[in-house]
């Protein structure tokens, strides 16, 4: 096993991301949204308010049109999201959030909340303060998207 001085940062940073987004899953699975994968969450994700377009999805995700694609398709069959016209350009189309996924939102906004209270009780307000500055000045050089 590597020593904790020995992991580099950004594993460091993903480890506590993925319990959180472990137990979000479990409480969506409780709550009876088990009818999706991490790879469509991480999509869903990225949907805007308004919509967003398939190709921006794709972009922000990281993955081909073609993935994206399948992956809302599968999204859509359950339920999750939408398209609809992109009232700016009638040959696009945009990505919506559909009643299933406003539904699940509260659920996994809960958790989040439940993890982050248990983080700041384990690190300290101060502590968890600073994480939260450093890390938004880190979303400055490092999400494109922000």
């Amino acid at each position: 096993m590597v020593a904790e001085s020995e992991l580099n940062t950004g594993l460091l940073l993903f480890i506590p991301y993925r319990a959180l987004e472990n137990r979000v899953f479990a409480a969506l699975a409780a709550a009876g949204f088990d009818d999706f994968t991490p790879a469509q969450a991480r999509v869903l994700q990225r949907i805007g308010p308004y919509g967003t377009r398939l190709t921006d999805l794709a972009e922000q995700a990281q993955v081909t049109k073609q993935t994206a694609g399948f992956l809302v398709d599968q999204l859509e069959k359950a339920g999750y999201v939408r398209r609809v016209p992109d009232p700016t350009d009638k040959r696009a189309r945009l990505v919506c959030l559909a009643e299933r996924a406003l539904a699940a939102q509260p659920v996994a906004a809960a958790v989040v909340a439940e993890v982050e209270r248990e983080w700041e009780a384990h690190l300290g307000k101060r502590r968890m303060t600073q994480m939260r500055q450093a890390l938004t000045m880190l979303r400055e050089i490092t999400d494109p998207y922000a």
